[in-house]
């Protein structure tokens, strides 16, 4: 006999519980950039619980490592803000509860809607569309793509942006792109929605053997669109990106990318990019400081005769960001983040923005957990908000701890299929790398990376 059919109606959150999961990317390199060094890739995890004792709403937010015990801290606080309502109160207005959800006006001075309170709201409200997810029994993607054109709307918060695009404006550009979304759709359960680049070879700390290693094996898999980090030493990265060059050639189909990690300042940007220039990368990614809306605009301007453009957006703080990143001509590409912007609901108001403006939307990701998150968001924007297929970012790395990894096949994502946000990690996992207690951070190795120096010098 089939279980009973749950509605939103009958689901409350009751609890919830808030895990410091840390991934110990240091040892191989991953995630390691001309800013990061020694990076230990990390998920503030919270599991809302319900009075459904089997059916849990699960979220992230993401962290390198320390700083991490800051988001959890501030998971705890914003998750007490949904604790006692119901799911029909949660989802009926997305866009009145995002709304809530900021306007703790004395938590609100310390954002207000940025850094580490904003990255706890997105922690939880990811969780949130996770459990909606689970009751509907359909992959969060899925819901998105399922709504009208006013029901997409009313999950997003307006305040801020109305001088850009409104909920009015809003509707009609969505009533467009709903020509031709069945085919769209199609094409998602058909897997091939969302192509797929790859940053796998690109790591700063990677060998030019290890690099080169990397390279080839992700080019056998079908890739031809690769991202490299750069940004400590002109003359190494020139020696790197020749070495790149010369596997991929120049006539073969094959694109790059570069990506600074906020590195360099402005005039230091243009003058360096000008070195590298010649080995034709598409973009050069967060090539200064992510707040810096003016600078990208200013570099933009410099690098546009050279053919290079500029993507950023994984740092950018919230929808206001890229409002005026946007206004400014300050991006080619809008890389917007499952956790530190305000979860589906805020990047479906700058999905909007980008398509008014006409800029592509790519994902942030260069981590798991993220790149499943981000699976669905691109999957979104295809079908549902801009129409236009784009491509999403992949790097692999510990996704045997994960129990949704994304996949990928013939160089695009599988589409997820499973109800929820994709989140959620195996028993072993929680059992080594649960920060500080897990049997790896305990282990001699675990406690040589805690010990570690914390970078900077005097």
């Amino acid at each position: 006999m089939s279980a009973a059919p749950v509605h939103v109606q009958d689901i409350t959150v009751t609890s919830f519980e808030v895990i410091d999961l840390r991934f110990p990317t240091s040892l191989d390199g991953v995630g390691s950039d001309a800013m990061h060094v020694g990076t230990n890739g990390s998920h503030p995890y919270i599991r809302l619980k319900t009075n459904q004792g089997t059916l849990i709403g699960e979220g992230i937010a993401f962290s390198n490592g320390r700083g991490s015990e800051l988001i959890c801290m501030a998971l705890d606080i914003f998750a007490r803000r949904v604790v006692g309502k119901s799911m029909h109160e949660l989802t009926r207005d997305m866009g009145k509860t995002w709304r809530y959800m900021v306007s703790d006006s004395q938590y609100r001075w310390i954002g207000p809607e940025k850094s580490v309170t904003h990255l706890a709201v997105a922690g939880v409200l990811n969780a949130v569309w996770d459990l909606w997810g689970k009751i509907l029994g359909k992959p969060v993607w899925k819901i998105v793509c399922d709504m009208d054109p006013e029901e997409v709307v009313r999950c997003i918060d307006f305040r801020y942006i109305t001088d850009v695009i409104t909920p009015e404006e809003s509707v009609e550009i969505l009533k467009k792109t709903q020509k031709d979304k069945e085919t769209r759709l199609q094409e998602a359960l058909e897997n091939r929605a969302v192509p797929a680049y790859t940053t796998s070879p690109g790591w700063l700390a990677f060998s030019g053997d290890r690099m080169r290693e990397v390279l080839q094996e992700t080019i056998a898999a079908g890739y031809t669109t690769f991202k490299f980090k750069v940004g400590t030493n002109v003359e190494a990265d020139r020696e790197r990106l020749a070495a790149v060059r010369e596997v991929l050639g120049y006539d073969q189909g094959h694109q790059i990318m570069i990506d600074a990690n906020q590195v360099w300042s402005v005039p230091q940007a243009i003058e360096y990019m000008k070195r590298l220039v010649e080995f034709k990368p598409v973009f050069i990614e967060e090539p200064t400081n992510p707040d810096d809306v003016l600078g990208h605009a200013t570099i933009r301007r410099a690098l546009k005769p050279y053919g290079v453009g500029v993507a950023t957006g994984e740092a950018a703080q919230n929808r206001v960001t890229f409002k005026q990143l946007l206004q400014a001509e300050a991006t080619d590409v809008c890389q917007i983040d499952a956790v530190r912007l305000g979860s589906v609901n805020e990047c479906l108001a700058v999905m909007l923005m980008a398509l008014k403006f006409n800029v592509p939307c790519v994902p942030h990701n260069g981590a798991m957990g993220l790149t499943e998150l981000t699976s669905h968001l691109s999957t979104i924007d295809y079908i549902a908000i801009s129409g236009r297929k784009s491509m999403l970012e992949n790097a692999d790395s510990h996704r045997e701890n994960l129990r949704h990894p994304s996949k990928i096949e013939n160089a695009h994502y599988v589409t997820p299929l499973d109800p929820g946000y994709s989140t959620g990690y195996t028993h072993t996992a929680l059992e080594k790398y649960t920060y500080p207690s897990g049997s790896f951070w305990k282990s001699d190795i675990g406690l040589e990376i805690i010990a570690q120096p914390t970078g900077g010098e005097l």
